[in-house]
């Protein structure tokens, strides 16, 4: 059901995912919606963000470098945008998104509160991988910050377009930035 959940909601968005659409798309039988999910939808949401950053951070964790995770990413999020036809996205961005729902209250707080640890879970693998890398620390967690905000946001543009440019020139962008990076102990072609 959580996995369900997170396939869901990266191509409705959470508001349009249901508890019956759930239990439809995983094939659990209704009861087990109560009994698992005690705290309703918004546990199920919780627990589907939950599922999507430990999916994509067991991936981060086994890039060889900070162009391999940025390589890695891209072919991932490409893939399923073609395979789905431009309908899936990232569903951490999408409750994070969402997350503004004004009559939501202490419903939503939980959720968004899941999605920021995403993504500070998320930017601090790219941070440490650039970091083993040789960049400094604080120069390192810039650039994850700026990889992590610029590949959603493509995710996002290409979705809306139905095409991968947007992610292929941010791909191209910052391979660019990551590869002309000098890291400590290295010195920098530019003069």
């Amino acid at each position: 059901m959580v996995a369900s959940a997170a396939l869901l909601i990266r191509e409705r968005g959470a508001h349009s995912t249901a508890i019956a659409d759930v239990l439809e798309h995983s094939g659990a039988p209704r009861g087990s919606a109560y009994h698992y999910f005690p705290g309703g939808r918004t546990q199920l949401l919780c627990e589907a963000v939950d599922y999507a950053a430990d999916y994509i951070a067991a991936k981060m964790a086994k890039a060889s470098s900070g162009v391999d995770m940025l390589e890695m990413l891209v072919r991932y999020y490409r893939k399923h945008l073609i395979a789905t036809d431009y309908r899936a996205g990232c569903p951490v961005l999408a409750v994070a998104v969402e997350a503004g729902d004004p009559g939501g209250g202490a419903r939503t707080t939980p959720v968004i509160d899941r999605a920021a640890a995403a993504f500070a879970r998320w930017n601090d693998l790219i941070a440490g991988r650039l970091v083993a890398d040789g960049l400094p620390q604080a120069r390192a967690e810039e650039l994850a910050m700026l990889t992590a905000a610029t590949l959603e946001g493509a995710i996002v543009l290409a979705r809306a377009a139905r095409d991968v440019k947007p992610l292929d020139v941010v791909h191209r962008q910052l391979l660019g930035l990551l590869q002309a990076e000098p890291s400590e102990g290295k010195t920098s072609d530019v003069r």
